[in-house]
């Protein structure tokens, strides 16, 4: 599962170009994603626990970056302690049931957005331990991933609270070596959408063909088009934190016999 993420937005030029050729287009979204990034903080780590915003293009402004909280809180949470139970819940959306989920199935028909991070992290299991992995585009390029989106209403204060769930697939054959969890039934990755295929993603259908248009998109990201390398710890005493030593590579000798092509 997708727990962590790089959402720096370092460069912002590549966000601006990922999401439309038209100069006029582009030169507008830089001077949002300038704002964007004073308004809210980027995170070299961030684990989706702490329920960070993170930068979305929704299916009803498709080309307008907002910061959505990270944690699905369906429209029909009733009070707080409900939403503060299923945010730690809907971090994820596994593909082959957000139509059936009571969490998911409102969204997955009908608010679909697109998240866009820098990289995200897997543990590996190797003789008992862990060792995480950061991974990323082999062109540095922004990852946008397959997201649900909800705006929960806090009946209590009349707060609007805007809020995500990032869709997983199974993993790629890389992915299924890294995310190896012995306690999980299969691998998994974060749906990655290509360029080409991000609007549809977004767009419009109609409920009878719509959802396996939807579900088709939901594929493991082509193998070649990843890189990753093994970092420092996530958690614990160890863990350097918010701060760019945590997306440094680290080097582990006992995993050279499962990576010999280097890590």
């Amino acid at each position: 599962m997708c727990y962590d993420v790089t959402s720096g937005l370092q460069a912002l030029i590549k966000y601006a170009k990922h999401r439309h050729d038209d100069p006029e287009y582009i030169r507008s979204l830089e001077k949002k994603l300038e704002d964007w990034i004073k308004q809210f903080e980027a995170h070299h780590h961030v684990s989706g626990f702490t329920h960070p915003r993170l930068m979305v293009f929704t299916n009803l402004r498709p080309y307008e970056p907002q910061a959505f909280y990270w944690g699905l809180i369906p429209s029909w949470v009733k009070d707080e302690d409900g939403a503060k139970k299923i945010i730690t819940q809907t971090l994820n959306a596994r593909s082959e049931s957000i139509f059936e989920k009571p969490a998911f199935r409102t969204s997955a028909k009908s608010k679909r957005c697109l998240v866009y991070v820098d990289a995200f992290f897997e543990h590996h299991h190797f003789k008992g331990k862990t060792y995480p992995f950061q991974i990323s585009a082999i062109d540095d390029s922004p990852l946008a991933l397959a997201g649900l989106w909800e705006e929960w209403v806090n009946k209590t204060t009349g707060e609007i609270i805007p809020t995500l769930s990032i869709v997983t697939c199974k993993a790629n054959s890389i992915m299924s070596k890294i995310h190896n969890n012995p306690k999980l039934p299969e691998a998994r990755m974060p749906v990655i959408l290509p360029r080409d295929k991000q609007n549809d993603w977004l767009a419009s259908y109609d409920e009878d063909s719509g959802v396996q248009k939807l579900l088709n998109l939901c594929v493991p990201y082509p193998d070649e088009l990843l890189k990753y390398h093994t970092v420092g710890p996530l958690r614990g005493k160890n863990y350097k934190g918010d701060t760019a030593q945590t997306e440094a590579p680290v080097h582990y000798e006992e995993l050279a016999s499962e990576f010999p092509s280097g890590i």
